[in-house]
This record gives structure tokens, C-alpha cells and sequence, in this order.
């Protein structure tokens, strides 16, 4: 096992500040609602000549920061970034983006509306059924933002479980079709859905839950652009579900019929994930590290699959 592979992995076990996934900045932007029925989805495997032909790719975005978001109107964050760079050696040097709810996101792309989802989404199996994935491009575990204070002394998932076996009652909320509500699901507990990250604070904030789950990078970049919100972020962790570590690692995705630009694409993000240097100088700008660049043996038929053992 490489150096790499072992502190990623050690990492991922620690439960270290990996991440992804979250939203400060898209208050700038209009989310669309809707998803399918709203475009017609272009011919199975054709989508990479028209794309090098427009010299234009559109993204679908959900406006978590640090991920993919707008701010000024325009789209940013560390996908966007991977994007602009693995597109522009493809010969693709504009990249737009379509805001979204987050599980609008899948069945807009099905739909036509985008070319590929830009959200560092979480590899699933049950995603794996509905869209292709890339290969592993970021690792991240999850964390909760609670009210300043933690009164209510939450820590994690496992807590809440714990909480509520005792007697008391923990609203939580999660993303609507995000990871963490999966989790919750397994776990039996039976959160709340809000629509985009800024929703879970301020759902937080007013006390209409005391507890929003989402990636701990996330929830990190959106209390440091509102310190008076009255909010705070626990330390992240990686949860366990039936004794299993669940592994956090995103991808861009495809339709499944693209698979000549999905091979594309996975040639050149090669070179990104080739190096800690160069993962660094592309998604260190929003507060990636090394420790979110997957391990060499993490693959995405293993997340797809569901082995996580």
C-alpha cells in the first residue's frame, strides 16, 4: 500500500477533515425548479463532439460551497475549477452552470437540461442505477451544524440516536436526497428535508431543528461566511452504519449513455488526482487538501457496488 493510499485512508478512519458539498454563495443565483420533462436529453454517447463543437459545457449545480455555487453571478468553487481545467483540455473552454435544487440534479441531467452535474455527489449505489460517475474525486466525512452553545450536546449521528432513546426530542434536519439523509434512514431516525445548505442553517439558526447534517467542509465554509448566525459546526466524523465505515468520495456525473466523454473525462482528471501537488493547485483554493484526494484503490465500480468492507 502506497504512502497515499495509507494517509487517506488513515484519514478517512481518524475521521480528519476531509469534505465536500455546501452552499454560502448561491443566494446570487435562481434555483430552477423541476427536473425532468424540461429538455430533450441529446442522443446516447453524442454529448462530448457537441460540446467540442459549441466549445461550451453546461453544469448542473446545487449551490454548495465550496463545491460549486455562484457568487457575482457567477459559477465557482472547487468542481467548477476541476471542471474549467479538465474541459478546457478537451477543447471545451466555456463552462455555464444551472442552478438547482439538489435532487433536481440526477433527473436533470437525465432530462436534457445540463451535460453533467458539477456537485462533488456522493458515489451510491442506488445513484450508480439512475447516472454514470467518474472516477473518486474528493473524500470528504460529514459534521452537524447545531445553535451556538450546543445545548443540546450533539456530536454526531450516533448521539441523536442516543438522545432520542433516552427521551428527548431531536429535530434534525438533513439535504433533501443528500447522503446524510440516507444515513439517517438506516439509522431510524426521521429528519427533515430542506432544499439547499443556506435552508439547514437557517433552519438551525431560527430553531426549527437543532441539528443539520451535511459534509463537514461544507457546513465549515458557510458558518465562516455568516459568524453572526448564531450557529456552530461540530467536529466532523465518519458514520457507521451496521458496523461499516460509509465512505464519502465524489464524482462528477453523466448520463449513462455518454460513455465516450466519461472516458474523457476520466483520462485527464487522471493528471488532477495523479499527485497531491497537483489535486492541491487545482481545489486548494476553497479549502481542499491532500487528505481529500481519494486513495489510488478506491474505485468507482467499489462505491457502486456498495462494498465498503
Amino acid at each position: 500500500m502506497n504512502a497515499r493510499t495509507t494517509k487517506s485512508r488513515a484519514a478517512l478512519a481518524a475521521g480528519s477533515v476531509l469534505a465536500l458539498v455546501l452552499m454560502a454563495g448561491c443566494g446570487d443565483g435562481q434555483i430552477e425548479q423541476g427536473g425532468e420533462g424540461e429538455g430533450a436529453s441529446p442522443a446516447a454517447g453524442g454529448t462530448l463532439a457537441e460540446i467540442q463543437e459549441s466549445g461550451t459545457v453546461t453544469v448542473g449545480i446545487a449551490g454548495e460551497a465550496p463545491y460549486s455555487f455562484q457568487e457575482g453571478g457567477e459559477a465557482t468553487g472547487a468542481t467548477i475549477a476541476m471542471h474549467e481545467k479538465i474541459f478546457s483540455e478537451l477543447g471545451v473552454e466555456n463552462v455555464e452552470a444551472k442552478l438547482v435544487d439538489w435532487d433536481a440534479l440526477i433527473p436533470g441531467l437525465n432530462a436534457g437540461r445540463f451535460d453533467v452535474v458539477s456537485a462533488g455527489m456522493s458515489i451510491l449505489p442506488e445513484r450508480c442505477e439512475q447516472a454514470a460517475f467518474s472516477d473518486p474525486e474528493i473524500m470528504y466525512t460529514t459534521a452537524l451544524m447545531v445553535q451556538e452553545g450546543n445545548p443540546k450536546n450533539l456530536t454526531d449521528l450516533d448521539s441523536i440516536v442516543a438522545a432520542e432513546e433516552g427521551g428527548e426530542d431531536i429535530k434534525l434536519a438533513v439535504l433533501s436526497g443528500g447522503i446524510e439523509a440516507g444515513y439517517a434512514d438506516k439509522l431510524g431516525l426521521d429528519p427533515q428535508s430542506v432544499g439547499n445548505a443556506q435552508d439547514g442553517m437557517d433552519t438551525v439558526a431560527a430553531g426549527r431543528a437543532d441539528a443539520f447534517a451535511m459534509t463537514a467542509i461544507s457546513l465549515n465554509w458557510l458558518a465562516e461566511k455568516n459568524p453572526d448566525a448564531g450557529i456552530e459546526v461540530t467536529q466532523p466524523f465518519v458514520q457507521v452504519i451496521d458496523g461499516v465505515e460509509q465512505i464519502g468520495a465524489g464524482a462528477t456525473v453523466f448520463r449513462q449513455g455518454d460513455t465516450e466523454l466519461l472516458e474523457a473525462y476520466n483520462a485527464e482528471l487522471a493528471k488532477i488526482t495523479e499527485s497531491e501537488e497537483t489535486y492541491v493547485d487545482v481545489v486548494g483554493d476553497f479549502g481542499f487538501t491532500a487528505e481529500n484526494l481519494p486513495p489510488e484503490d478506491l474505485t468507482t465500480e467499489q462505491l457502486c457496488s456498495g462494498d465498503l468492507g
